[in-house]
């Protein structure tokens, strides 16, 4: 299965560009659920989010649509994964369970000061839910301060994902894709104009590509030729293979699949190039 999709939906310049002119702001998830396949929910990097909103969000998107999370910046550019038990509890406790069916993998975005720490990242790795039971026993253990916002039940067992997207140098250990691979969380394969490291190893059953702009950061689009190397990339990860020329970190090669799961996500939305990219890297893929 191959989703590509947008990182966040709600951005004023997309009004009348993508979004037509007279849609309301409440209605454009469920615009933008129609024409693509996932969404990055990236509201839950800067707070927590509420509830109601996540049930609001499964409401308002096709039965077959899936929502990536990216997990609270608290976690991991404030406490820089020192003591993230209690806060952990909280992301869980805050609704998020309430997407049901619809949840997707969960996003772990470092900053680029955070260097590697093999014993913390262990720590951090370790305490993450692997499935939907384990994050309602977690969120079970919310701080007192989540009571009467929190949602903690799960309606069923299901698989959860998590990928970690680095943006230190230091990462650049084979200690790190050993970890990875040992907890079986995939390596974000980020394409940051070359301002951050973009390294390709796969490290779990499923591949997490976020690209944020092939010239400029979060700002320019891709050109035809690049969709057709990323959906050329795509198609290598998805067989279960590894492309000739990835750019790795440790020689070894990834355990044999006979095909991994792929989630990409156009972050480059300044200039609203990501939604027409995605649905043109959509259109490659079927083609």
């Amino acid at each position: 299965m191959t989703r590509i999709g947008i990182s966040g939906w709600r951005y004023t310049p997309w009004r009348g560009v993508f979004y037509p002119p007279d849609l309301t702001q409440a209605r454009e998830l469920e615009f933008a659920s129609r024409a693509v396949r996932t969404i990055e929910i990236n509201g839950s990097f800067y707070s927590l989010q509420r509830p109601q909103s996540y049930q609001a969000w499964y409401d308002a998107t096709p039965g077959d649509f899936v929502f990536a999370h990216k997990g609270n910046r608290y976690i991991t550019h404030i406490l820089r994964l020192r003591e993230p038990e209690k806060p952990l509890a909280n992301v869980f406790a805050s609704g998020v369970l309430l997407l049901r069916e619809k949840l997707g993998p969960f996003l772990w975005q470092f900053p680029p000061n955070f260097k590697f720490d093999e014993d913390l990242f262990e720590h951090f790795l370790s305490l993450l839910p692997r499935d939907t039971e384990q994050a309602s026993a977690l969120a079970s253990r919310h701080e007192p301060r989540m009571n009467g916002r929190c949602a903690t039940e799960t309606d069923a067992k299901r698989k959860l994902l998590h990928a970690v997207e680095i943006r230190n140098e230091s990462f650049a250990d084979p200690a790190f894709v050993r970890l990875l691979r040992k907890y079986k969380v995939a390596l974000v394969v980020a394409d940051t104009a070359g301002k951050w490291p973009d390294y390709e190893d796969v490290t779990a059953s499923f591949m997490y590509l976020r690209l944020h702009g092939e010239k400029e950061l979060y700002a320019s689009g891709y050109t035809q030729q690049s969709l057709d190397r990323w959906a050329a990339r795509i198609r290598t990860w998805a067989s279960g293979h590894q492309p000739g020329d990835a750019r790795l970190i440790v020689d070894s090669a990834p355990p044999k699949r006979a095909s991994r799961d792929i989630y990409c996500y156009f972050d480059n939305d300044v200039k609203v190039h990501a939604p027409f990219d995605a649905q043109s890297l959509e259109q490659r893929l079927l083609g």
